[in-house]
């Protein structure tokens, strides 16, 4: 069980308490909110993951600066990485977001979709594929199951990432691999100065 700690919103004093305690993994939402931490902790062997909403302008900041993206849905923003990807580095780490559609305002492809974008997505050479991703508490379950069915298809995937900090108890009894936990790990946010 790995714990990505989302560090969006949070100062550098608290990511760098973390990063003492033995944290590697951080999670983070908004890119103009993450690139000056990034570049301030370059010097630290961090995995700095991407879990907010892309914008096709933010792509290649995110594939420059970030070891994985797990809030891919669409297949053009996989391009842009997979295109964007610096050369001197090892090819993009990505997940898949699902959503069936209980929360249309919520982003991820549906189920019924899946098949033709892993197909899509495992013919870009400079992404990894490494498994699936859910925001929906509603859709841990049926996110789970697909998972489990895509490794007995023999896909070589080992990341499901689901549960938050109110959620992430039942996210770990369904088999999640990776728990998304910002104000359990680091406390209450500081509000966003930025917007984008």
């Amino acid at each position: 069980m790995i714990i990505l700690a989302v560090s969006k919103d949070q100062p550098l004093e608290k990511i760098q308490k973390a990063i003492d305690l033995g944290q590697i993994c951080f999670g983070e939402n908004y890119l103009q909110g993450a690139l000056p931490k990034i570049q301030a902790l370059l010097n630290k062997s961090l995995e700095w993951h991407f879990i907010g909403k892309i914008q096709s302008n933010k792509t290649r900041d995110i594939a420059t600066y970030f070891s994985c993206v797990q809030s891919l849905d669409d297949l053009k923003i996989a391009e842009r990485l997979n295109n964007q990807r610096p050369s001197q580095l090892p090819p993009l780490q990505v997940c898949i977001e699902i959503n069936n559609g209980r929360h249309p305002q919520k982003p991820g492809i549906p189920l019924s979709e899946l098949p033709l974008f892993i197909e899509k997505l495992k013919a870009l050479p400079r992404l990894h594929w490494r498994g699936l991703m859910s925001t929906i508490t509603e859709e841990y379950e049926t996110t789970a199951h697909a998972f489990v069915q895509l490794k007995k298809q023999g896909h070589d995937i080992d990341i499901l990432s689901m549960g938050m900090s109110d959620d992430y108890q039942k996210a770990i009894e369904l088999g999640a691999t990776m728990i998304r936990i910002g104000t359990a790990f680091f406390g209450k946010r500081q509000g966003r100065k930025h917007h984008e």
